[in-house]
């Protein structure tokens, strides 16, 4: 019995130092699992510095890329907007072309309808037979019936043919207005019937015969039914 050394007191011994040692190393342990948990711990602030300006580069090239959108789409519209501009001009010049073109076109016509119409227009010969062709033209385009029988019979008989012949001794002269010219008209009957487009002379062969065949054709159907002085 004497010979052993007390085991429960080296067993005690040993297992405090243990203990102290375990511990220690469960403290330090702890220590270093708090340090690096801790948000103002120097790996904290590491991984903060290191992410930080990543997001902020991915910010700034968002930001870029939705400017260089914006600035593409006006750049767009912009070039729309003047070609749009560029075919209105394009479009109205090509229609103030076309539009004057037609119009001279349309001159062109007119002047050679007017040529036409000018080389087709008769030339009356200044007498009797001329005198009562232009009026029949006249009474054929107004409506006014009559013939050349019926015209160039009744001038005969009123005044010759004579386009200043007046009648100074009738019923009419006596009353203040004698009857004037080739068929022999007083001025109140030739200004009643007078036809518009011929002369407001009185002594006026053509004016004279179409005014004398315009109130024949109201008074008694047409010059053609006069045979005697009416």
């Amino acid at each position: 019995m004497s010979q052993h050394s007390t085991p429960g007191h080296s067993r005690a011994d040993l297992t405090k130092t243990q203990k102290f040692s375990i511990a220690g190393v469960a403290t330090l342990g702890a220590a270093a699992l708090a340090f690096s948990l801790v948000p103002g711990s120097s790996e904290a602030t590491t991984q903060a510095a290191d992410v930080s300006p990543v997001a902020f580069a991915v910010s700034a090239d968002a930001q870029q890329s939705v400017h260089a959108g914006v600035s593409k789409q006006q750049s767009n519209a912009d070039k729309q907007a003047k070609d749009a501009a560029a075919k209105a001009a394009a479009d109205k010049k090509a229609a103030d072309e076309a539009a004057a073109k037609k119009k001279a076109e349309d001159e062109r016509k007119a002047k050679e309808t007017a040529s036409r119409a000018a080389a087709r227009k008769p030339v009356y010969a200044n007498n009797l037979d001329g005198w009562i062709r232009q009026s029949l033209d006249i009474m054929k385009a107004k409506g006014i019936p009559g013939s050349y029988e019926g015209l160039h019979r009744n001038i005969l008989r009123e005044s010759s043919g004579n386009p200043n012949a007046i009648n100074g001794w009738d019923i009419n002269a006596i009353n203040g207005t004698p009857s004037i010219g080739l068929l022999q008209v007083i001025k109140p009957t030739f200004d009643a019937y007078h036809v518009e487009g011929t002369s407001t002379n009185i002594y006026d062969p053509v004016a004279n015969i179409t005014a004398a065949a315009n109130y024949a054709a109201d008074r008694y159907g047409s010059m053609d039914n006069v045979n005697g002085a009416y």
